[in-house]
């Protein structure tokens, strides 16, 4: 049985002879800069930190899932579980109180995944910035149990075209193309809104606000961590004439936004639902989109089944079957492609993308390989039909 935590050389090179070099996932992720790094010999493993596109065989799949199994069957009682759920923005509040905003890098290759979150007057030059700029490998800080900051690649994934028209609460609109009433809230006049939900301490926040400057585009993001929030304000790049960040739950029912409902062109959702527990996200999933204009993206990135992470927690920390908590009370949910489809469809979202992105990360002082994978999917909102 292989080591699901890693791979040793010897083991590697077994596993090596029944692995196609290439992934092909629904979405149709082309080949990139950084997206097309194949291994193809097995010699070759440890000259690079990363490998892309790898297909695991059915035989590792299987460790997996009964590695998981066994996790489960020691779970944590119902009775405990409950503050890791209600007491959750305390427990990430504690962890930004540590860490403050040294924990995790910038994710400068959004635009290169997300290309959806620029206006188009800025999306080729910030585009090509990344492509120049991300030759190098983005790797996660040593020790980091969340790792998901990794190397992440180019993907020109299919879109729809944004259409620039604010709503109101209450507003009819015909065809998509009337003007709205008048309403006050922040960012009103821009014609291109962005939410990220879950920002954390700025790392989406900053990079999408250093490139919307000079355009007509706003950018809202909010944390349930008041401490997150502060630090995102505190940030010298913070600018309240195109970003404003607040302190929101985004589990709470009857929380409100700034803004309106179809007010929004891009929701962005990137390692957060899988800190909430997974009986509650479809809610969320549901009431964010309310908020997306016709013709508006939700753009995903969160953690896959059976990725490392989820195979190195140890029996006792397993919440719900694949949910977990770590040491901090922190908690994550590992998903399936098939999950998030359901979730997005059944907030009546259309599917643009949504793909495994499975890869190798190597280890080339210890020898070790493990196996990532992350989902990452893009759902839009239809247009209505137009009356008959």
């Amino acid at each position: 049985m292989y080591t699901l935590r890693c791979l040793s050389v010897a083991t590697w090179a077994k596993v090596f002879s029944r692995l196609p070099t290439r992934l092909k996932s629904t979405g149709g992720r082309p080949s990139a800069p950084l997206g097309s790094r194949f291994l193809t010999d097995p010699d070759d493993i440890f000259k690079h930190n990363m490998w892309d596109h790898v297909q695991w065989t059915e035989e590792y799949k299987e460790n997996a899932r009964q590695k998981a199994e066994e996790n489960f069957c020691v779970h944590i009682p119902l009775k405990e579980q409950v503050k890791f759920d209600t007491e959750a923005f305390q427990y990430w509040d504690k962890f930004y109180e540590m860490h403050q905003n040294k924990f995790f890098k910038d994710r400068e290759w959004l635009f290169l995944e997300f290309p959806e979150l620029l206006p188009s007057s800025a999306k080729s030059q910030v585009t090509n910035k990344c492509r120049g700029d991300k030759q190098a490998e983005i790797l996660p800080r040593s020790g980091s149990r969340r790792d998901t900051e990794t190397q992440h690649h180019q993907h020109n994934g299919a879109t729809h075209p944004h259409r620039n028209t604010d709503n109101c609460e209450g507003t009819a609109r015909e065809n998509n193309d009337e003007a709205i009433q008048t309403c006050t809230f922040p960012g009103q006049h821009a014609s291109f809104r962005i939410l990220e939900v879950g920002c954390g301490v700025g790392n989406s926040v900053f990079p999408i606000v250093n490139s919307i400057k000079e355009t007509d585009a706003f950018l809202y993001c909010c944390d349930f961590s008041p401490r997150a929030i502060q630090l995102v304000k505190d940030h010298p790049d913070y600018d309240d004439s195109v970003c404003h960040a607040f302190v929101h739950d985004i589990r709470e029912e009857l929380a409100s936004f700034p803004f309106p409902p179809q007010s929004l062109d891009v929701i962005l959702a990137v390692f957060v639902f899988s800190s909430i527990h997974p009986e509650r996200i479809q809610g969320v999933v549901n009431r964010l989109s309310t908020f997306l204009k016709h013709g508006g993206t939700f753009l995903f990135r969160d953690y896959g089944r059976y990725d490392f992470t989820q195979l190195r927690f140890k029996k006792g920390r397993c919440l719900s079957e694949n949910f977990y908590t770590r040491g901090d009370g922190t908690c994550v949910y590992f998903f399936t492609k098939e999950e998030v489809h359901d979730l997005f469809s059944k907030a009546g979202l259309e599917e643009i993308q949504n793909l495994e992105d499975r890869r190798l990360q190597v280890n080339r002082k210890k020898k070790v390989v493990m196996h990532r994978v992350w989902m990452q999917s893009k759902y839009w909102k239809s247009y209505p039909p137009s009356p008959s």
